[in-house]
């Protein structure tokens, strides 16, 4: 019994040092112990506080980057800062598609659609069009329909998301090529019912759009107008880039907290196996229908921001060329990664602008031989292949997408 005992206490004290602990006496071993795991755990939080000052400090500045940003390039010219106001906007539209592609695996070719009803919502009601050509609505508002924001952008969310659910209905049964066949036919249906809609009775203005759509005003402040301070000017765009960024902002909360959730881990499942998602008890169908409606609310939301910064539409800016390059940026960042997701919609958006100013000079070498837009589209597309050479799973996959 004896022996045991001691052996025992031998393979303890060898446990003791294989994991770095001090051997104590006897009569103070659990004290020691104790202690020893203490002052480990203070050595280790004293080595994590330089990481996390620098981690802070990073944050900080990109931060200050990010806010400086539009105050900076406005003195090389509203162009730049209007490029980052696209960049912004289509991180939202990215975004809202990330829901339905990287979380829930739905591949959405028709997420235009949503965008351009967002966008004709904030635009009829915030338009003199309705009051122009129906005299009852005239007699109803006398200086001219023009809805508040707070109005217009929650109806146009609200209606994109039930466009999406309606587009969920009927595909609940189809997977892959199927259901984008289906979801990019549905694009479609809705850009040409809106290019048709001007006629017998005119709604939507047709092909020639609608145009004189009003501006964000809040508090007093208009952001169509340039502000001035003292001598200071703020230009229209940069005020709406402070505005794109802070819905951008609200956006990747909701996506980051939609993530960690049962719906987010119930979307998951979904995409990797729907039919043992289903056997878990997931309810499939309305996991699908959720996360269509939501991420048809966030296109809906960032066309009406769209109708309002452009203060003009049409059909032509709802084509399937803008549903395939949102599918684009999803995938091209990092699909189901929020961080790669904002990566890979602001390189799309802002690389075709920045090759403007290359293949104007190799236009001039050729002496005008090579179209300059046809030379871009070939610069970006020979750019998006060669990443997705090098990088199959995106610029910045997700952790566990990455392995």
């Amino acid at each position: 019994m004896r022996g045991a005992t001691r052996l025992a206490g031998v393979h303890s004290l060898e446990r003791v040092r294989r994991v770095g602990v001090r051997r104590d006496p006897p009569e103070n071993g659990v004290c020691g112990h104790v202690e020893s795991a203490s002052t480990m755990a203070r050595s280790a939080y004293e080595e994590a506080k330089p990481i996390n000052r620098y981690n802070n400090s990073a944050k900080n500045a990109a931060w200050a980057v990010v806010l400086l940003l539009p105050l900076l390039l406005q003195v090389f010219g509203t162009h730049f800062v209007r490029t980052a106001d696209t960049c912004l906007l289509y991180v939202l539209l990215a975004l809202g598609m990330n829901i339905v592609v990287g979380y829930a695996g739905l591949l959405d070719l028709g997420y235009v659609a949503f965008y351009a009803v967002g966008a004709y919502m904030f635009a009829l009601l915030a338009s003199p069009h309705l009051t122009n050509n129906f005299a009852a609505i005239a007699a109803m508002f006398p200086s001219g329909l023009h809805a508040a924001w707070w109005i217009t952008i929650p109806l146009g969310a609200v209606l994109a998301a039930l466009f999406g659910t309606l587009l969920g209905v009927p595909t609940l049964k189809l997977r892959g090529d199927y259901l984008a066949i289906v979801t990019l036919g549905f694009g479609e249906i809705v850009r040409i019912l809106i290019n048709n809609l001007g006629q017998p009775v005119n709604i939507t203005d047709g092909a020639k759009g609608l145009d004189l759509i009003d501006s964000i005003r809040f508090f007093g402040l208009d952001l169509g107008k340039t502000l001035s301070f003292g001598g200071y000017r703020i230009a229209s765009v940069t005020q709406y880039y402070y505005l794109f960024l802070a819905l951008v902002v609200l956006t990747v909360n909701i996506c980051h907290r939609l993530q960690g959730s049962r719906i987010g881990r119930a979307w998951m499942a979904i995409r990797d196996d729907e039919v043992a998602a289903e056997a878990m008890g997931i309810n499939t169908r309305n996991m699908k229908l959720l996360a269509f409606g939501i991420g048809a609310s966030f296109g809906g939301v960032g066309g009406a921001m769209f109708a309002t910064f452009q203060g003009f539409v049409s059909p032509e800016a709802f084509s399937l060329q803008e549903s395939m390059m949102i599918v684009a940026m999803v995938v091209f960042g990092g699909v189901g990664h929020i961080p790669g997701v904002i990566l890979g919609a602001v390189l799309l958006t802002a690389f075709p602008e920045m090759l403007r100013y290359v293949v104007g000079p190799l236009q001039a070498m050729t002496d005008g031989r090579l179209d300059a837009g046809i030379l871009r589209q070939l610069l970006i597309a020979l750019a998006m292949v060669i990443t997705m050479l090098l990088r199959p799973r995106g610029l910045w996959p997700s952790p566990e997408h990455g392995k």
